[in-house]
């Protein structure tokens, strides 16, 4: 017995240690929940390592990263070059979507897409124009037989980064609504009804001829309801989609863009959607635990080559190659064990 007990002791001594997985834990934004979970799971069939993400909001995503009490945070406002200096961060976008108007006309469009500009947008929600015959949205729909109809708008009545993008790109086209409304994830809307969350405002806008409100993409196609064509910085007039977002994140200046903190409203190129959105990620220069920092940029560069068909079949746009490529060579390099960079992996 004591025999067959010291054999068993001395193999098992003698056997090989099984190395355990670094915890990767992250939080923060909930717009990218769904293809990050995805992704996790995703990941975990593919290389058997775990990835917990919680969606908390952005808010709470930089404080547990700030404190470091997650491997990485995510937030849908990018924080400025100087803020991630003083936290010890870097930052980088990993997923976007756009904010699209959606319409309720009834049968008075016909088929046909309205088309709006951002002045006239603007103009709508800070309560300049009230009906939908307005002589300024005539002159842009010149085809459409515009109701004399009261148009109602609908607005998110809780604090959001939809809001934020919806209002940051309103008052960067009208001076007027920057001064009476201004940008936020709330303002004082002036007029209109409000309602929770995007499933809310697409309900609100469905149920209500006449009514004009603001989702994120995915909501729209999902709910079916009839979108706005808008016209863009360079005079193109463009629907909301993967290739128009993909365009606003292609034609930006990420390289004159301080630590990547961009906002991708009103960007350059005729093919660009006014209203796109990105989510980015912010990780420690210097992570406490550079085991389970250098899993996670494994599992961000997974993501990035092969969770493309995953973002897109949740209404989710991947960032372009030329973004990608910057975000690897000029971000993740200057993340650290305190003397050697942990990307690329070795």
């Amino acid at each position: 017995m004591l025999k067959r007990t010291t054999i068993a002791l001395t193999m098992l001594l003698s056997a090989p240690l099984v190395q355990a997985a670094p915890t990767v834990t992250g939080a923060g934004a909930t717009f990218p929940y769904p293809v990050y979970t995805r992704w996790a799971d995703d990941y975990q069939d593919a290389k058997n390592v775990a990835i917990n993400y919680q969606g908390i909001g952005s808010g709470g995503g930089i404080a547990q990263i700030k404190a470091r009490t997650v491997t990485f945070g995510a937030s849908d406002v990018p924080m400025s070059a100087e803020d991630q200096q003083k936290a010890g961060l870097v930052q980088w976008p990993m997923i976007m979507g756009g904010v699209v108007p959606i319409v309720n006309l009834g049968a008075a469009l016909g088929g046909n897409s309205l088309k709006l500009d951002g002045e006239t947008l603007a103009a709508i929600y800070s309560g300049d124009i009230t009906r939908w015959n307005d002589a300024r949205i005539k002159a842009l729909n010149p085809d459409i037989n515009l109701p004399d109809l009261a148009i109602t708008p609908v607005h998110r009545a809780e604090g959001s980064g939809t809001n934020y993008l919806f209002t940051h790109y309103l008052s960067e086209v009208s001076p007027a609504f920057k001064q009476k409304v201004g940008e936020g994830n709330t303002v004082p809307w002036p007029n209109g009804i409000g309602a929770q969350a995007n499933g809310g405002v697409a309900s609100r806008v469905q149920g209500t001829v006449g009514a004009i409100g603001y989702v994120e993409y995915a909501y729209a196609r999902q709910n079916k309801v009839a979108t706005v064509v808008l016209k863009n910085r360079d005079g193109g007039y463009v629907t909301p989609g993967a290739d128009s977002f993909s365009a606003a994140a292609r034609h930006a200046d990420w390289k004159n863009a301080p630590g990547l903190a961009l906002v991708l409203t009103n960007q350059p190129g005729k093919d660009s959607w006014p209203i796109t959105g990105v989510s980015y990620i912010l990780m420690p220069v210097k992570p406490a635990d550079a085991a389970a920092a250098k899993e996670a940029l494994a599992f961000f560069n997974w993501a990035y080559v092969s969770g493309k068909d995953t973002a897109a079949a949740l209404d989710y746009v991947a960032m372009p190659k030329n973004v990608i490529d910057q975000v690897e060579h000029d971000v993740w390099s200057k993340i650290t064990d305190g003397s050697t960079p942990l990307w690329p992996a070795q």
